[in-house]
């Protein structure tokens, strides 16, 4: 089984290329071409060596989750309904304001809480979240979105607030938000 990329932060990433015999930088490197430059395609990182590149697409994959549903309404917030796998799905929302985009992620699917006045919980606990699944969102809305006028992300900030309990999924949604607030991720 192919390792899927987003699952490491820049330490594992580190750690994966030197168990490759590659150098601890080729990390960094991976890294601005999956998060600054949206790319999911090793045959594009064309400052790679083609021979790592070949290498990547035999043992590694990057794979976000896919669209199963989008909603959008009149003032721009958008609502995705995203398949992670096993019959599961979760929700992002997208919304726009005038000085920021904000990108409410969820961390569970499902979840076990059972709070009153949250719908999530009614439909009970299912699993907890990949890294790759958490950050996934994130990407694959950064690159659903675009960038802006000034050649930023549309997204600014992040809120944890979507499906499941942030900290009952604590050590995947932390090693997310370090990719997150990594200067590539």
């Amino acid at each position: 089984m192919k390792k899927n990329l987003l699952d490491l932060d820049a330490h594992a990433l580190s750690a994966y290329f030197a168990e490759m015999g590659e150098k601890p930088f080729r990390a960094r490197q991976l890294m601005r071409w999956i998060y600054r430059e949206g790319e999911s395609d090793f045959a594009a990182m064309t400052d790679i060596a083609a021979v790592l590149r070949n290498k990547l697409a035999q043992q590694a994959c990057i794979v976000v989750p896919e669209i199963l549903r989008e909603e959008l309404s009149d003032d721009g917030t958008r609502k995705w309904l995203l398949n992670v796998g096993t019959g599961n799905a979760v929700e992002a929302v997208y919304i726009p304001e005038v000085a920021r985009g904000t990108l409410c992620i969820s961390s569970q699917a499902g979840c076990a809480l059972d709070c009153s006045f949250c719908s999530t919980g009614k439909q009970g606990f299912n699993r907890n979240l990949s890294v790759a699944e958490i950050i996934g969102q994130l990407w694959w809305a950064n690159h659903q979105l675009g960038r802006n006028a000034e050649g930023n992300w549309a997204i600014s900030n992040v809120v944890m607030m979507g499906m499941g309990e942030p900290l009952l999924n604590y050590d995947n949604t932390v090693s997310a938000l370090r990719l997150m607030l990594d200067d590539l991720g």
